[in-house]
């Protein structure tokens, strides 16, 4: 049949819902149901039930009944029954192909629901559409009344979306009620847990909501269908929940939706952007709405002039741009800002201020926009809604000063060694103002919500009341990692987890270590990250990853299986990628590597230039690609990454992770969630830990594998005490802190205004820590016990008051985004400690530890075992607040000698060390007759490394030293003589970690200088 023109098949309800003859045909639409439908010329097939609207089939569905058949049994009647093209048969099925035929397939029981929207055969992939039981998968028991708000509840525990039907949609369901009265009619109190199918989602408006405004047709290059996008019910459920709270609510609420990895944010980011641009004052979606207040505000006026939309990297998630412009109904509503034809703020002034319902940004432009954004509110009473994806980057400028104040320290100490910061964190940092915004919408989507964004975007179960211990911030809408894990949408990342467990010990060589004290935390430090960074530490794991991935990761999914490296800095990336390099080179293995980290690395030990991503010697194949892009290919196989990528990488193909990182709470949960990405085949992922406790890393997943609450919120008072603390402490007066404010509200002010009155107190301060520090010398100079001690005393107070500013800044910059202070003297403090903080260049010192003399006698690398760790027993950890903040005392720090230190990390590492772990044979044995030879000492000297490892004398010295060794160390002399292995192993580690060549060329040079 061909028309002259378009026909109008169906009359969806429109945003503005004012158009009487648009609503007639709403209202004209007819809604069938045909059971045994029979849908093929060929055979005497039936569907158990056909969905049909205005005499066009829109869906199907096979009923089983649980005392009989299972859901499973639906599923695969559709797979081996219900053929689109059967062979033998011409023509495919007209109801059953795809696109022509029905929209979506459900498989329905009396328990489940799962649905397709494109029938493949036994290929076919179907999708739970069920509501979720108390956070995990399934649904939950039938309870038909009372029926609650919809906007209660959350993910795992919605209650059904719709509230009763009407008279019309009893008639078009009566054939599935077993009363015959209609569906949901009340006092019937059949117990089907499906009963919200079609209660709720079959309901009239209900299902041409979702027909019309939720289904999305994907196409290819060639603008054919690829494919038909129908909404998960968590996906459904949240959007329309958050329609329903926002236009109850009004305009400036803050929703945060806790969703897992594998729910697809993706879509339900774009859905509720397009759904928020569209939405008006007397807009009505299928939820039931309070009726008196809503009606009385029926002016059809647009909640929103933009909707904004954070997303990920600097190019635009593809991901999610596609999607948005997929979801776009009129051309033209949506635009993203680049800033490649212009500036961004250029730009991004032309979206807001151009109609664009939907503007697009990066999480670097962000700040810009949300800056823009609330001008226009101000100043022109703009609405917006800004919904955050979550998003990752590094981040500078105004936005890193910015992050300053809500960052911990340990946060800000990764973002210096190229770490990543989150959207929640940014959009923390960039709430500024700290009042209520009536014209600004935030939502943010997150599945590992902090304390601090369920505080600051959390619902209180009672709004009228403050947070309490008994009223909690929580989520507005959850789906669960749990429920993500039991249909199968995410991997279970701790079902192969393997620790292993480090044993080493050190010695030091000359007396020189107990002639000076150090300060014994930096120092522990200091030991720690030498072992770390030792050549022969890094060997051994290169060793362990590679041949455990060749092993059990490289055969998974048919070759193609990919894994990554975590390490714990920048520096110790540099060194595993050589180290990792050389291993695979050495062996013949045919296992691509790349390395990602941020910024240029200066590393003398492994070169003289500086190493970057882009450095030949750390990624000489990329050829100006993006990682992500190169790592995509079938060339890598292994990427090592510090502190980049371990949050907001997709790559399905991961199945292997090796962590060389101290991780903890959300960190470890990001970071190890990179593995657990669905993909076809893939049902096996494993975790090798070089630095964690298995309880630690179980814990933090525990967290969040339902919803993630809160064990209390911040003490809001926690500020004055500490503003009395900071006043208290006499390094500034009142007048000082108000002449600062002054100029910094003076739009005509000059910064020398600024740096004056700002001198004063800085000149105060920097003198006196001065003064304090020349007091020590003396005092030390003198071995004045006393005077030394009350010199640092008060260099410590000073210290103390500089991190006491940093604790208020970040305390109130947090807290006063959710209580109104009303304080004047509280927010001139913040301020004035702002300007003060930067220029206050004292407390930064490290005590340099000298660690040259120390050597690493034993090492072993023991494997622990496997472990199953099982996230569905046991307690779950709950979120902390913020406290302790600003409560720090003047303490003395501890004291001791290098070697005591030394002593105790050995009695720390020791475990069980024997024989075969000690270094001290090569190091201080082989090495020390190798240093009389001679021969090799002219070698040296007169050759490359290259040359001089492959010299035949080197073998020849090799073996008398082991000879000569043999009574003093038998069992390990032994075993070199008898193996040509173990000779290669020791050659390997004179030459490497030992640095015979280097020692050798050292000797040469200095018998030159005494012949001199």
């Amino acid at each position: 049949m061909a028309f002259k023109s378009d026909r109008l098949l169906a009359q969806f309800k429109p945003a503005l819902a004012i158009n009487p003859d648009i609503l007639a045909r709403y209202a004209a639409n007819r809604l069938r149901v045909v059971r045994q439908l029979r849908y093929s010329l060929h055979n005497e097939n039936a569907m158990d039930i056909g969905l049909f609207l205005n005499g066009i089939p829109v869906a199907t569905a096979e009923l089983k009944t649980d005392f009989t058949q299972s859901v499973e049994d639906a599923i695969d009647q559709y797979r081996f029954d219900r053929e689109p093209r059967p062979k033998g048969q011409g023509n495919p099925e007209p109801l059953l192909s795809f696109p022509n035929g029905a929209l979506v397939h459900f498989a329905v029981s009396n328990s489940e629901v799962y649905m397709t929207t494109q029938l493949a055969g036994a290929a076919t992939r179907f999708l739970p559409f069920n509501r979720g039981n108390h956070g995990g998968a399934g649904n939950p028991a039938y309870s038909p009344s009372p029926r609650p708000s919809p906007v209660e509840g959350e993910g795992g525990k919605n209650p059904p979306i719709s509230s009763a039907t009407s008279v019309r949609e009893k008639d078009i369901l009566a054939p599935l009620s077993p009363s015959g009265r209609g569906a949901g009619g009340e006092g019937e109190q059949y117990g089907h847990r499906t009963a919200y199918l079609w209660e709720d989602i079959w309901a009239r408006d209900s299902w041409l909501e979702i027909l019309g405004r939720y289904l999305v047709a994907q196409k290819d290059r060639k603008n054919q269908i690829k494919n038909i996008i129908f909404p998960r019910f968590h996906q459904l459920d949240g959007t329309r929940k958050l329609l329903a709270a926002v236009l109850q609510e009004g305009a400036g609420g803050k929703y945060l939706i806790q969703h897992s990895a594998g729910s697809g944010k993706t879509n339900s980011i774009a859905w509720s952007a397009h759904f928020l641009a569209d939405l008006h004052s007397a807009t009505a979606p299928c939820v039931a709405l309070p009726s008196a207040s809503m009606q009385s505000n029926a002016a059809h006026e647009k909640l929103f002039d933009t909707v904004l939309v954070v997303s990920d990297r600097n190019v635009l998630d593809s991901q999610l741009q596609e999607a948005i412009f997929d979801f776009e109904r009129t051309a033209g509503v949506v635009a993203t800002i680049k800033g490649e034809s212009a500036s961004k703020s250029g730009e991004l002034a032309a979206a807001l201020s151009g109609g664009k319902k939907i503007v697009v940004c990066t999480i670097q432009t962000f700040p810009f926009a949300l800056k823009a954004v609330r001008e226009l509110a101000a100043t022109q009473g703009k609405r917006f809604a800004v919904i955050a994806d979550e998003a990752h980057s590094s981040q500078t400028g105004e936005a890193a000063a910015k992050l300053k104040a809500v960052l911990s320290a340990e946060e800000l100490q990764e973002l210096s060694d190229g770490g990543e910061v989150g959207t929640e964190d940014l959009l923390a940092a960039q709430m500024t103002n700290r009042s209520a915004e009536s014209g600004i919408t935030y939502v943010a989507f997150t599945a590992t919500p902090k304390a601090k964004t369920l505080e600051l975007f959390g619902r209180r179960p009672n709004p009228d009341l403050p947070a309490g211990a008994d009223n909690l911030p929580a989520p507005f809408h959850v789906y669960s990692m749990r429920q993500a894990i039991e249909e199968g949408f995410i991997l279970d990342v701790l079902k192969n987890y393997t620790p292993y467990k480090l044993a080493f010990k050190l010695a030091h060589d000359g007396k020189e270590l107990d002639d000076n004290e150090v300060e014994r935390g930096e120092a522990l430090k200091g030991i720690m990250r030498w072992v770390r960074l030792h050549p022969y530490n890094i060997s051994q794991k290169v060793q362990v990853v590679v041949e455990h991935f060749r092993e059990n990761v490289a055969p998974l999914l048919n070759g193609k299986a990919k894994a990554m490296v975590v390490v714990g800095s920048r520096l110790e990336a540099v060194r595993w990628r050589l180290a990792i390099d050389k291993y695979i080179k050495e062996n013949g293995y045919k296992i691509g590597t790349l390395v990602a980290f941020s910024g240029e690395v200066t590393d003398p030990q492994s070169g003289a230039d500086p190493f970057s991503e882009t450095s030949r010697a750390m990624n000489p194949s990329l050829k100006g690609r993006d990682i992500r892009e190169a790592f995509n290919t079938d060339d890598y196989q292994i990427l090592l990454v510090a502190n980049k990528f371990q949050t907001g990488f997709d790559q399905p193909l991961l199945c292997g992770m090796y962590v060389d990182k101290r991780l903890a709470g959300i960190a470890a949960v990001q970071t190890l969630s990179r593995l657990n990405r669905a993909y076809q085949g893939k049902d096996t992922t494993y975790v090798v830990d070089f630095v964690n406790a298995p309880e630690d890393i179980l814990a933090a997943f525990k967290t969040y594998y339902e919803t993630a609450e809160l064990s209390n919120v911040t003490d809001p008072h926690r500020v004055f005490d500490l503003r009395m603390k900071l006043d208290a402490a006499g390094f500034y007066d009142e007048f000082e802190v108000n002449r600062v404010v002054e100029v910094e509200f003076n739009p005509n002010a000059k910064q020398s205004e600024l740096a004056g009155a700002l001198e004063p107190v800085v000149s105060r301060l920097l003198l006196r820590y001065k003064a304090a520090q020349d007091k020590l010398k003396i005092a030390k100079a003198n071995e004045d016990g006393k005077a030394a001690t009350d010199a640092q005393s008060e260099l410590d107070a000073l210290i103390l008051f500089k991190h006491d500013m940093a604790a208020f800044q970040r305390m109130y910059a947090f807290l006063s985004q959710i209580f109104d202070y009303g304080n004047t003297a509280i927010e001139k403090r913040f301020i004035f400690y702002r300007r003060l903080l930067p220029l206050l260049a004292f407390g930064r010192e490290r005590e340099g530890i000298d660690l040259s003399k120390v050597i690493l006698t034993h090492h072993n690398l023991k494997r622990t075992g496997k472990r199953d760790l099982a996230l569905e027993t046991g307690d779950y950890k709950k979120l902390e607040p913020m406290s302790g903040a600003g409560s720090g005392s003047i303490q003395e720090k501890e004291k001791a000698y290098l070697v005591e230190i030394i002593a105790k990390v050995n009695d720390l590492f020791e475990g069980e060390l024997t024989d075969d772990d000690r270094l001290v044979y090569v190091n201080s044995v082989i090495k020390g007759k190798l240093l009389e030879s001679q021969i090799l000492v002219k070698q040296a000297a007169n050759n490359t490394k290259e040359q001089f490892a492959n010299s035949p004398d080197l073998s020849n010295e090799l073996m008398n030293a082991i000879i000569d060794a043999f009574a003093a160390h038998n069992t390990m002399s032994k075993q070199a003589l008898d193996s040509a292995r173990v000779r290669g192993g020791l050659r390997e580690i004179l030459l490497g970690p030992a640095q015979l060549y280097e020692a050798l060329r050292e000797r040469a040079g200095a018998g030159l200088a005494g012949r001199g």
